[in-house]
């Protein structure tokens, strides 16, 4: 039985890992890191706000804080080596190159969305981008209320896909805002825009335009569980992997 370590066992997504791993027969949840308390009760397992008791007490980490939850995360396993699966979103360039410095010493997967369907759709963003070469690309994601980051990790992901595609640096040609008279759109810019509101858990539109016709991508998440489901799935893959940096690909083989 594979012991799993929740880092954020409070949060959204940490309480849905939470309650699949009562149900799977290849995983438990042995510790669960809060800062504060947890509502869900997880019998047999610690309950701690301390980071190094839970690298000690479980097999693998999986991870879905905040940028400066997951800042602390490495900075201790790089101390206390342990493979660890992360989801967390809006990480800096600093918190980036920590993640690729930990994966020296341990096996790590990074994925800004764990779902299969977002997977599949990165790699068609990939060959439609790369295939429709004259066509404007706008990337349109919406979340729920309280997402603090914009536009979303998975977004920016899909628009670096589409970028790779076409031998562009997204930090280049991204634009995530127009207001005014701000002339006419550029060749190669890709728009990535961020709507905010309700309980959305998650939808992603990848839109290709050209004279004539357009194709539009849309991937949909109806509910949370996926991206637990994702991360415990790559919980368990990630286990039996040497030392390295890996992707949700990687996982699925795809």
């Amino acid at each position: 039985m594979l012991n799993v370590g929740v880092y954020g066992g409070s949060g959204r997504v940490g309480t849905l890992l939470i309650k699949n791993l009562k149900n799977d027969t290849e995983a438990k949840v042995s510790c669960v890191h809060v800062l504060e308390g947890i509502e869900i009760e997880v019998p047999g397992a610690i309950v701690t706000n301390d980071i190094d008791t839970l690298l000690k007490s479980c097999d693998v980490v999986i991870d879905f804080t905040l940028p400066e939850g997951t800042e602390a995360l490495l900075e201790k396993a790089l101390q206390t080596p342990k493979p660890i699966v992360s989801g967390t979103t809006g990480l800096s360039e600093h918190q980036l190159n920590l993640m690729k410095e930990a994966s020296k010493k341990i096996p790590l997967l990074y994925a800004t969305n764990m779902s299969l369907g977002i997977a599949v759709l990165n790699r068609l963003v990939e060959m439609a981008s790369k295939k429709l070469r004259e066509f404007d690309i706008e990337i349109v994601e919406m979340h729920h209320r309280y997402k603090k980051d914009a536009p979303s990790g998975t977004a920016l992901t899909l628009a670096e896909h589409a970028a790779r595609a076409r031998g562009l640096e997204l930090d280049k040609v991204r634009v995530s805002g127009r207001n005014g008279n701000i002339g006419q759109r550029s060749k190669d810019e890709i728009g990535v825009f961020a709507l905010r509101g309700g309980d959305i858990v998650g939808r992603h539109t990848v839109g290709f335009y050209n004279d004539g016709e357009f194709l539009e991508l849309n991937h949909t998440a109806t509910s949370r569980d996926t991206f637990a489901k994702g991360a415990i799935k790559a919980a368990k893959w990630i286990v039996s992997q040497e030392p390295g940096f890996y992707s949700i690909y990687d996982c699925l083989g795809i």
